[in-house]
């Protein structure tokens, strides 16, 4: 779990909590019925950030441990828990390469939304050691662009304020530090973790323009590291091209995905 240098992710920090889409809570239902979660198990979030999982997991549990190789994530999740009142969590500061050495213990589930930052292979292999015997690799996402899913109408405005200041586009480069070409449950297969249930849900998320403009700062893409002095501009010409394209107030909406893959090892 590497982030990418130049402190993208560090100056997403402000951004990430407030702008991104939540999970469905109906994530957290699942997971509760599914593993029994009674309020005495432990869980890994490996990636944790600010605490998307982690805050509505820990009501369900004993303990969950947050890691995240981010110290500015690991200091706004905490900040967020003690304001939300959530207890049981253990912020740690590591990545899947310092894993092995961190003493975790026993936990039934590993929560991850960083899985593609990771080496899967030795990452699967060193949860085999971690995971009870009935628990499971939970990979979760939100927000994700999906081919049955039609893009956002406001979507081509971002991207062509995007490219004018970037002059790039989106990374989608494979191996560790970017989206692999290998789908991450053709690995599972491969993986102690080979038996698969895939879960998703849809709703509509409205937004203003000044939660569009966010939501592009708590991308690493489109950091504000990553735009550097160029920030004030990008920033002002979004937002008069979203006023532009949505004038008089309107809300800018998306269909947004919440998915999970749920893997765990094969029965006998």
């Amino acid at each position: 779990m590497k982030p990418p240098p130049g402190g993208l992710f560090a100056s997403t920090v402000p951004y990430y909590a407030r702008f991104r889409p939540a999970y469905d809570p109906r994530l957290f239902a699942l997971l509760g019925r599914r593993f029994l979660l009674d309020g005495s198990q432990r869980v890994l979030d490996l990636g944790a950030g600010s605490g998307a999982l982690t805050l509505p997991l820990a009501p369900l549990l004993r303990e969950v441990i947050a890691v995240d190789p981010e110290p500015e994530m690991i200091a706004e999740g905490r900040r967020l828990a003690a304001q939300a009142g959530v207890s049981g969590i253990e912020w740690r500061l590591g990545s899947s390469d310092t894993l092995p050495a961190m003493d975790v213990g026993p936990v039934l589930l590993v929560m991850g939304a960083a899985f593609h930052w990771t080496d899967r292979e030795r990452l699967l292999r060193d949860l085999d050691i971690l995971i009870e015997p009935e628990g499971a690799v939970v990979l979760a996402t939100c927000g994700a662009r999906h081919d049955d899913l039609e893009p956002p109408s406001w979507l081509p405005v971002v991207e062509e304020v995007r490219r004018r200041h970037l002059d790039f586009e989106h990374p989608r480069s494979s191996g560790p530090a970017g989206y692999p070409d290998v789908r991450h449950q053709e690995v599972l297969l491969r993986s102690p973790f080979s038996r698969i249930e895939e879960v998703h849900w849809d709703r509509t998320v409205s937004r203003s323009v000044e939660e569009v403009v966010g939501l592009q700062f708590s991308y690493s893409f489109t950091s504000p590291a990553a735009l550097g002095p160029g920030r004030p501009d990008f920033e002002r010409d979004l937002r008069q091209a979203l006023n532009a394209f949505g004038p008089d107030g309107e809300s800018f909406d998306e269909r947004v995905r919440t998915e999970a893959v749920i893997a765990v090892r094969p029965l006998g």
